[in-house]
């Protein structure tokens, strides 16, 4: 299909299948971040994003609040990386036929989708409930932009970009999975990650080429943007902005971080950063470069290291 450039991976080799098939009935430019529909001067911007008990999350893990807040958060993040402003979300549930307990399961999860709409000025607008033997919260994210911002506008020369500190949610992660305690603050990164709607509002407005959210980790993302925009990536394993406690390789492997990253042209200078902050409140480093070519590398004080592979649903067995 034209315009379709995906990244390496099983997860994507399915899409390919699967756009394929559709043929026409698909349209154009599947792939990003979000379906774009022209409205004239502003265009829809439409995020779909599935979260599914045993997948995405675990009930001895997160609240029934915590688990609609990220689900909602991580639709809310694509709708960022286009700099679209948000309208609402639409949330289909699968809740546990548990009597009483189902109402109380849904009003719950919803309580959290509700606050995470409301911190961004969105609303929710509608949606579905079914019986399911696994929790599920299907949230559908709406919002307009102006000029989006696609994973395909990279050139070679433009600098990469990223937003906040990554590690936290691999950090949390990990301390989950082993039983050990979690840090009060390294929970919130993980239980209550914030879209950076405001962010990518300000990228939008500031010349952004390409701008995705780190769902799948730094170096799987980065081949996501390398892939449709045509460009090779570098990342600079030494100047990726680390949660406290991680080191850079492993702020690179985690996934789930929600911060951008965007690809800015060569004029955007460090005081462009510091006024991006005072703005939005938020840190931008730079931590790479686009080039002629394809795929990504990745050097540790100018010595390559072989990066580490983004998470992916349907690995190769």
């Amino acid at each position: 299909m034209r315009g379709l450039r995906l990244g390496p991976g099983g997860e994507f080799d399915t899409l390919r299948a699967v756009f394929a098939q559709l043929g026409s009935a698909g349209g154009r430019d599947l792939g990003d971040d979000c379906a774009l529909v022209s409205l004239g001067a502003r265009t829809l911007a439409i995020s779909t994003d599935l979260s599914l008990e045993g997948v995405h999350f675990r009930t001895d893990w997160l609240t029934l609040r915590e688990i609609g807040w990220r689900a909602t958060a991580a639709a809310l993040s694509d709708l960022a990386a286009e700099g679209a402003d948000p309208l609402g979300v639409l949330v289909s549930l699968g809740v546990r036929d548990r009597g009483k307990r189902t109402t109380d399961d849904a009003v719950e999860l919803m309580a959290g989708v509700g606050a995470a709409a409301r911190s961004v000025g969105a609303r929710v607008l509608g949606g579905d409930l079914a019986r399911s033997p696994r929790l599920l919260v299907d949230v559908c994210a709406l919002g307009t932009v102006a000029r989006a911002v696609r994973r395909s506008g990279a050139r070679a020369g433009d600098a990469l970009w990223v937003t906040g500190r990554l590690g936290g949610a691999g950090l949390a992660l990990r301390a989950l999975q082993t039983g050990r305690r979690l840090d009060a603050g390294v929970r919130r990164r993980f239980a209550h990650p914030v879209p950076r709607i405001a962010a990518g509002r300000w990228l939008a407005r500031h010349a952004a080429r390409a701008m995705i959210d780190i769902s799948d980790g730094l170096a799987g993302d980065a081949g996501h943007v390398a892939a449709a925009s045509g460009v090779a990536v570098t990342l600079e394993l030494d100047r990726v902005p680390c949660w406290p406690g991680v080191a850079p390789l492993g702020a690179a492997r985690s996934g789930e971080e929600y911060e951008l990253l965007v690809a800015l042209p060569r004029r955007f200078a460090e005081r462009d950063a510091r006024a991006f902050r005072r703005a939005t409140g938020v840190l931008l480093t730079r931590i790479g470069t686009c080039t002629h070519g394809r795929g990504v590398q990745m050097t540790d004080n100018g010595r390559p290291v072989a990066p580490p592979r983004g998470f992916d649903h349907f690995p190769a067995r």
